[in-house]
């Protein structure tokens, strides 16, 4: 009876339960300003964020931390620049989630692939993803069943509820926010 109570407290609160729950929230993030390619960064999987992408992304994940449940895991893309986003966004996250590296977050992924791969996430209720576009805004389009990608700016997130495990076409975005609006949460 008391877990009964606290699952549904923490359902109005806005927080995952932590068994098994029957939709889930995923938080897809784009990484933050990086450098640009080039001669200096010859291998793109090794472009690090810029010092005004990170101090921008500190201040977007403190708006974010403010207005997000709780988080079970962050999942980065194996690229420099989005580890070294997930990293700021999970500093911000209290309770401190787990975390881990899922190669099908890199470029030139499938939705589908990407979808049966967030499969090994099943017992999770709330994942927040790391990646790049466009590859994140194909991502979410597949997800919500639209045509064409959805836009995501350097550090934007977006908030998308999910039925069914692994992620089907069949999702509901809640709602989506630019780094300019978490900023100023």
């Amino acid at each position: 009876m008391k877990t009964h109570k606290r699952a549904e407290r923490t359902k109005r609160k806005g927080r995952a339960a932590s068994k098994t729950p029957e939709s889930r929230t995923l938080f897809l993030i784009r990484h933050a300003i990086a450098c640009e390619p080039g001669p200096k960064y010859p291998d793109d999987n090794l472009r690090p964020l810029t010092k005004r992408g990170r101090q921008k992304m500190r201040d977007a994940a403190k708006g974010f931390a403010r207005i997000a449940p709780r988080i079970d895991v962050v999942v980065t893309s194996p690229l420099v620049r989005a580890k070294q986003t997930a990293d700021i966004v999970f500093a911000e996250l209290d309770p401190a989630p787990e975390r881990d590296v899922l190669n099908e977050l890199a470029p030139d992924t499938s939705p589908g692939d990407l979808a049966e791969a967030l499969g090994r996430y099943k017992e999770k209720g709330t994942i927040a993803l790391v990646g790049h576009e466009p590859g994140l805004g194909i991502f979410a389009a597949w997800l919500l069943g639209a045509q064409q990608p959805i836009p995501f700016k350097k550090g934007g997130i977006a908030c998308i509820e999910v039925v069914e495990f692994p992620p089907g076409r069949t999702s509901t975005l809640q709602w989506i926010a630019t780094p300019r609006m978490l900023r100023a949460l």
